[in-house]
């Protein structure tokens, strides 16, 4: 095995950004130094909605959780090992699965409501509907009355 110094893979980091060698950048413990390609979201407005499409490859719907607080709608998303799965034969050389979790929030206003939410989990793919605001109806008059 090689020293931490050289993260996931010798020859992948002594092909990359020198610097990035020398002084590593945050490695997230869950997906190693490619954390940052996690929860890819596409937002999509319609004429009455925002749809997500959030990508969560590996996790199961057991494992992602909803949360609407505040104005803030949170999804967390949690993963770990069985450890007490009987030993399989042979001997791992190199373990690149990890326990961890990761979470991403959006501002969706107050105005929403947790059963306006639609959710859906389907291959690796939360899919989430939010209703929009209704539009604030300005007053037919323009007239300003004079006390």
């Amino acid at each position: 095995m090689l020293p931490s110094i050289y993260s996931e893979n010798l020859f992948d980091d002594f092909f990359s950004d020198p610097f990035d060698m020398v002084m590593p950048r945050s490695l997230n413990a869950l997906y190693g130094k490619h954390g940052k390609n996690l929860m890819k979201t596409d937002v999509r407005e319609t004429e009455d909605t925002y749809e997500l499409d959030i990508d969560l490859p590996g996790f199961k719907k057991d494992e992602v959780n909803l949360e609407l607080k505040d104005g803030y709608l949170t999804i967390q998303a949690a993963k770990g090992l069985d450890k007490e799965e009987p030993e399989k034969k042979g001997k791992y050389i190199r373990q690149e699965r990890y326990a961890g979790a990761c979470s991403r929030s959006f501002y969706v206003g107050e105005h929403v409501e947790p059963e306006d939410i639609r959710a859906k989990f389907e291959n690796g793919i939360l899919q989430i509907s939010l209703p929009k605001a209704a539009k604030k109806q300005l007053p037919k008059s323009n007239v300003i009355a004079i006390e």
